[in-house]
Formats: C-alpha cells, structure tokens, sequence
C-alpha cells in the first residue's frame, strides 16, 4: 500500500501566537475546523504552492495538561528558504530567537512559541558565510 503525506500536527498553547509565528514564515492558514463539542480547533497552515503539505495546529480551548514543557519527543519540521539570512533577520526582527544561527549559509533552527523545533534550510546553493551569522553562537538548545 503506498504512502501519501498529509500533515504534521503539533498541539500549541497559544493559538493567536502560533499562527503569527507561522504567518510570519510566510504561511497562510489553508483550512479550519472547529468542533464546539470536542472543544477543539484544527488551524492547517501552509507555504504558498505546498498547501498539500500543511501544519495542523491542534488548540484544546480548554487546555492542555498534557502538553510536555519541551517538546523535543516530536523532532522538527523542516522548510526550505530562499535566503536563510534575509528570512532569519526578519525572524529576529519580530522577536523570534534564532536557536541554531546559519553559520554556515545553509542551516538554521528556530522554535515555535509552544516550544517545537522549526529546521530551515537554504534553497538550492548555500550562501556564503556573512556576519553576523558566522560568529553567532547558539542560544538555547534546537
């Protein structure tokens, strides 16, 4: 039986934040669900041209006590950028903490305001190394 991609689902916290957080990456909210008697709202974002390959944002409007403090037991998701600097400044610039800083033109982490990891990786060649990316040091762990 062959696969077929569908989604990655995170659950989040805050969901206002996290769709700003992904809105700034440049996705756009593809479809909603809301469901009054589960108490819950499904958010798919995608990258213009990928909305076959969305982010399910799951949001319990009651809570969730379930949520771990860090959710590195998920991995990552993965995107690849036009330009790994341009896209990480305006990251910085809205207050977002580059994790992994792209030292080396190429490779970049990120989190989610509910804590996930967010790999991003340069499309096609990788830039040549540029301050202050090449002597930035990691904040935190990715």
């Amino acid at each position: 039986m062959p696969l077929k991609y569908l989604h990655t689902m995170i659950r989040v916290a805050n969901l206002e934040k996290t769709i700003a957080f992904f809105e700034l990456l440049g996705m756009k909210e593809t479809r909603r669900h809301e469901s009054e008697g589960g108490r819950f709202s499904l958010i798919f974002m995608a990258a213009p041209g990928n909305e076959d390959c969305p982010v399910e944002l799951t949001y319990n409007w009651d809570g969730d006590d379930g949520l771990p403090s860090d959710s590195r037991h998920f991995g990552h998701l993965a995107y690849a950028v036009d330009d790994i600097y341009e896209t990480c400044q305006t990251l910085m610039d809205n207050g977002v903490t580059i994790n992994r800083p792209p030292r080396d033109g190429y490779m970049a982490f990120i989190r989610t305001p509910d804590n996930v990891s967010i790999e991003l990786l340069q499309a096609g060649e990788r830039l040549a190394p540029a301050e202050p990316w090449a002597s930035m040091e990691n904040t935190g762990h990715w």
